[in-house]
Formats: C-alpha cells, sequence, structure tokens
C-alpha cells in the first residue's frame, strides 16, 4: 500500500466531475487500499477520489466499524435534515456549518462488483453526502452558510 497525496483547494481536479468505474481491476482495488491507508493517516471520515487526483467515482467513508469502499455511489434516499460542523482533508485549517440530510442511503458496488446498500446517520450520513458532493466537483464551500477559519487567522 501507499500513501497519495490529497489535493488542495485551488487544484482544478477538485471541480471536476468523476467518471463512473467501468471495470473493477487490480489498479481499482489497489486505489481502494491507498485510499484508506491515506485517510487513516490523514484522521479523516471519508475521501474521495478526485482528492488524490483520480477522476473516478471512487469514495471511501469510514462508519466508526468499518470503511465502506463506494464505486460508483448514488444517493437513493434522504431524510430528515442535520446542521453542524464540516471539515475536508482538501481545505486544511477550515470548517463551516452546513446542511445535510440527517439520514442517507446509498447505492454502490463494492471492490468485488457486487450491488450493495449502505444507510448512514449523523455523520456517516454527512460524510456519504460529502464524497459523493466531491465526485461531481463539489465542496462543501459552495453550501456552508459559514465559514471558520480554525488556524487563529482572522
Amino acid at each position: 500500500m501507499a500513501i497519495l497525496n490529497i489535493v488542495k483547494i485551488g487544484d482544478e481536479v477538485l471541480r471536476k466531475k468523476c467518471r463512473p468505474v467501468e471495470r473493477i481491476d487490480k489498479r481499482i482495488c489497489t486505489l481502494l487500499d491507498d485510499m484508506k491507508e491515506t485517510m487513516a493517516l490523514a484522521s479523516g471520515v471519508g475521501l474521495a477520489a478526485p482528492q488524490v487526483g483520480v477522476l473516478k467515482r471512487i469514495a471511501i467513508v469510514d462508519n466508526g466499524k468499518e470503511v465502506l469502499e463506494l464505486i460508483n455511489p448514488e444517493i437513493i434516499k434522504e431524510e430528515e435534515v442535520q446542521e453542524g460542523y464540516e471539515a475536508c482533508l482538501s481545505l486544511p485549517g477550515q470548517c463551516g456549518i452546513v446542511k445535510r440530510p440527517l439520514k442517507v442511503t446509498i447505492k454502490a458496488k463494492d471492490r468485488n462488483g457486487s450491488e450493495i446498500t449502505v444507510f448512514g446517520e449523523g455523520l456517516t450520513a454527512r460524510a456519504f453526502c460529502h464524497e459523493l458532493d466531491h465526485l461531481d466537483g463539489k465542496l462543501y464551500i459552495d453550501i456552508a452558510s459559514e465559514m471558520i477559519d480554525e488556524s487563529g487567522a482572522e
């Protein structure tokens, strides 16, 4: 496994729409493994492929029990609303207040090509929405009602 470079705000790759994964092969599985290692080292909750410079519809989310691997994910159900702090590994030192669904159901494929359906609530639902936004070239700062600079700068 390898630690990947996390792309930072200003890199145009973060604003591009990702292509669907047509074939799950060894390269995709290696990417998933490398993304997991990279996310863990960065103490993240989720990571999307464009954040490591890959324009494929792939994301991972740590739901507190396991790291979910999501290939070609799509939201199939949203319920209720939550508002809270959100941050991003690609925007170090910043966070913002963002409204997201409280409960989210995702349909995706796993590394074996099997279709999976996963449910998330609270932080996991927020992470699902955040990572899927990345796959469409959107960042949480686009929808934040307020931004907070965590570096202490005014």
